[in-house]
């Protein structure tokens, strides 16, 4: 058995040198599934390495893999394997389109859906032994506000959302920046809104959803971080299991994903992530849900 025991985790995560000054950890996610989260997810990240940053993904709809199927990649172990310690961490990363890694979720598996605190230890500490070489570290989050979402959005540095026009949307996004708020004391979220007409139509959503958080939610902000026209090509590259950006470089849909990815590629952490670096995500993560 490869990983030691729940006591030696907990030694090595707590004395450990955890501070990544360079590594930026998001957590993408949505409260409603359907809404293009993990297709966001894995375009960014394409894009994102095209500008030469080191980028991995990590599956965290845990107990449904949806990103290695969605670019077409056959993993043979995924993060089960990894807390069962039937396999280390370099063995279960994936490489996929544009040099992004990925560390694949399991299939099918309910055990994964609810982990248990020392599960969540393990999973902690392997990541943040192997993301020494990283720049960047995406959470693909499941859809809902189950505990596995809010455990992966409160161990980020930062977390961005994506809604769309469907008032479902928004009603879930705003519930799930609801409980993060009241359960794990974020106050701040990047926003992303999908498949719109226009700008202007991105805006009126956003500005429908500031205006709700607001009132409701004392001391939450909320930053436009841009949105994403409707293409109708997005099914075809979903069909043929490819990233987007690779099939079709120049479309709506990669316009605006790459102004995303230039916007983040050249900002600095903002003090909000730098404020959580040390120890890593242990301190923001666990020591608050626990």
């Amino acid at each position: 058995m490869y990983l030691g025991s729940y006591a030696t985790t907990l030694k090595r995560m707590t004395y450990g040198k955890m501070s990544r000054s360079n590594l930026r950890v998001l957590a993408v996610s949505s409260g409603k599934g359907g809404v293009g989260k993990t297709n966001f997810v894995a375009n960014l990240a394409y894009a994102l390495s095209k500008r030469g940053k080191k980028v991995l993904i990590v599956d965290a709809d845990l107990g449904l893999n949806n990103i290695d199927i969605l670019l077409g990649l056959t993993p043979q172990k995924h993060i089960g394997h990894l807390l069962s310690a039937e396999a280390s961490v370099e063995d279960i990363i994936l490489q996929g389109p544009g040099d992004i890694h990925i560390l694949p979720a399991g299939n099918g598996l309910q055990e994964l859906t609810q982990l248990q605190p020392e599960k969540k230890m393990v999973l902690i500490n392997e990541l943040d032994h192997v993301s020494q070489g990283y720049d960047f570290l995406f959470f693909d989050t499941g859809a809902g506000i189950s505990s596995n979402v809010t455990f992966f959005c409160s161990a980020a540095h930062e977390t961005i959302l994506i809604a769309t026009t469907e008032p479902t949307s928004l009603t879930d996004v705003y519930a799930l920046i609801k409980i993060l708020h009241k359960n794990q004391a974020q106050k701040h979220f990047r926003v992303v809104i999908n498949s719109v007409s226009s700008e202007r139509e991105a805006q009126g959503i956003y500005r429908n959803l500031t205006a709700v958080t607001d009132r409701f939610l004392a001391g939450v902000s909320l930053e436009y971080l841009g949105y994403i026209l409707h293409d109708t090509n997005v099914p075809k590259a979903v069909r043929q299991q490819k990233a987007f950006l690779e099939l079709y470089p120049f479309s709506k849909f990669s316009v605006c994903i790459n102004e995303i990815a230039e916007k983040i590629s050249k900002e600095k952490p903002s003090p909000l992530s730098s404020a959580r670096d040390q120890p890593y995500f242990w301190r923001s993560a666990f020591q608050v849900q626990y």
